[in-house]
C-alpha cells in the first residue's frame, strides 16, 4: 500500500502526507472554531430572551421586526447574500425562547 492511501490522506482526500497534515491541522482548528461559535451563539440566544422577557413584561411584542432588519442587513454588508442566511437563522434560533 503506498502512502496516499493511508487512513491519513484518505480521510482528507489530500495525495500527500504533508498535504493529510495541513489539512488535518486546518480541520482541527475549523472544529475549535465550531465549538466557539456554537458558543457564542448560545450565548446570543440567552441575551435575546432577557431582551424579550423585558420587552413582554413591559407591554411591548416578542419580536422588534425594525431591529431584525437592522441585523438582516449587518449580516448581508459583511458577508454578502449567504450572511442573510446566516442572519436569518440566528433570528430564528432566538426567537421565543421566553
Amino acid at each position: 500500500m503506498s502512502s496516499t492511501t493511508t487512513g491519513t490522506t484518505t480521510a482528507t482526500g489530500a495525495r500527500t502526507e504533508e498535504a493529510a497534515a495541513l489539512i488535518g491541522g486546518a480541520r482541527e482548528r475549523i472544529d475549535a472554531l465550531d465549538d466557539r461559535i456554537i458558543g457564542l451563539v448560545q450565548e446570543r440566544m440567552a441575551v435575546s430572551a432577557v431582551i424579550q422577557e423585558a420587552r413582554i413584561t413591559s407591554g411591548g411584542r416578542r419580536v422588534n421586526l425594525s431591529r431584525e432588519t437592522a441585523v438582516l442587513g449587518h449580516y448581508r454588508d459583511a458577508l454578502g447574500k449567504p450572511g442573510t442566511a446566516l442572519a436569518m437563522t440566528l433570528l430564528e434560533l432566538c426567537r421565543g425562547r421566553v
